[in-house]
């Protein structure tokens, strides 16, 4: 393991995604393209022997060596996950590089990760291999380029598990066919205050979009903060995919923005003082829960998107909404924190960063 690149790795919450300087980046925090992949004639991850699976690893490290050949803008490193801490695993989570699951289990299993942050490889997941490309803002597009430079150069050392007429097998069938997972993580606060989000949910629903929480599938939305992604990966090309989730997106941004709008016209002393009063409690606070801390944050990110408040950066926000996480403030802490212990943490560090 490249240990000075690992302890950067979970010791800093700035990630590509959270630079908060891609299109729209008030609204949409960052964009995510995920492809699925299993290799041919090889069990599922799930009926994997020990020795199947580090094979796999093996094999995957040959193949990080043609990604950096490639000329990506950071170098690729692949780490075990089966010596690695659980806190430092739940950290990667934190940052939106591995799954919940890829954490729970670390034996057998490995992440392949870009310097900047913008590339992760989960090394039997679900599936043998999930390929993710992060962005800051709207930019399915780019993060589409990249993933899919780092499939085929994946492929020059891996055949992958396909079908003519299916197209990429997957282990869950929802995926089979492209394994192509795009998804936008949004800032909604003015559709919810405004009520319209129930509605606008249920519209996406019938245009073959789901809506999650913060870490995905079976997590709920905190901090007005959702994700919007496909869940037809067959029948589709990746480009169709990509250019269906990319306009019904922007039209949530515009409903977003003119329902801001509207509150801003008609309730802005009343939004002026609560955006006000979430400043003075973050400011201030010495204990906070990371759902209060979500709720509060969501206000002040609000303001900054009116030009109510002058800072902090939307950047900033975005590396808090990482570091305040109990994982990420035990790393900090060099030590298993109690409840009350975080809290006082986190409230702590939310302070440091709003002092003028």
């Amino acid at each position: 393991m490249a240990q000075v690149a690992w302890n950067k790795l979970v010791s800093q919450p700035a990630s590509r995604w959270t630079a908060a300087d891609g299109p729209h980046a008030d609204v949409a925090l960052s964009s995510r393209i995920r492809l699925a992949r299993n290799v041919e004639g090889l069990p599922f991850p799930q009926r994997m022997t020990e020795a199947q699976a580090s094979a796999l690893i093996r094999q995957v490290e040959q193949g990080v060596r043609e990604i950096n050949l490639m000329g990506l803008s950071s170098k690729v490193e692949l780490y075990s996950l089966a010596d690695v801490p659980a806190l430092e695993r739940q950290v990667l989570v934190d940052k939106h590089l591995i799954s919940p699951q890829q954490a729970q289990a670390a034996s057998g299993r490995a992440v392949a990760v870009s310097e900047d942050e913008s590339v992760s490889i989960m090394v039997n997941e679900e599936d043998h291999l999930r390929i993710q490309s992060l962005a800051s803002g709207l930019q399915l597009d780019a993060a589409w380029r990249t993933a899919n430079l780092v499939d085929d150069a994946l492929e020059q050392r891996i055949t992958y598990a396909f079908d003519a007429q299916l197209g990429y097998l997957t282990a869950c069938p929802t995926n089979v066919g492209t394994g192509l997972r795009a998804s936008v993580m949004m800032h909604l606060p003015g559709l919810v205050l405004t009520q319209q989000a129930g509605q606008l949910f249920h519209t996406l629903s019938q245009v073959g979009l789901a809506v999650r929480g913060l870490y995905g599938e079976g997590t709920e939305a905190t901090g007005h903060i959702f994700q919007i992604s496909n869940q037809t990966t067959i029948g589709k090309t990746e480009e169709e995919i990509i250019e269906h989730l990319t306009g019904v997106v922007q039209r949530v941004i515009d409903a977003e923005k003119q329902a801001r709008d509207h509150l801003y016209q008609e309730m802005k002393v009343q939004l002026e003082d609560r955006i006000g009063r979430s400043y003075g409690i973050l400011a201030n606070a010495r204990i906070l829960s990371s759902e209060e801390a979500m709720k509060l944050l969501s206000d002040v990110r609000l303001g900054i998107a009116l030009g109510l408040l002058s800072q902090p950066t939307l950047r900033t926000l975005n590396e808090l909404m990482v570091a305040m996480q109990p994982a990420f403030l035990q790393k900090a802490a060099g030590k298993e924190l109690t409840p009350l212990e975080r809290d006082v943490r986190r409230a702590a560090l939310i302070r440091s960063h709003l002092r003028v």
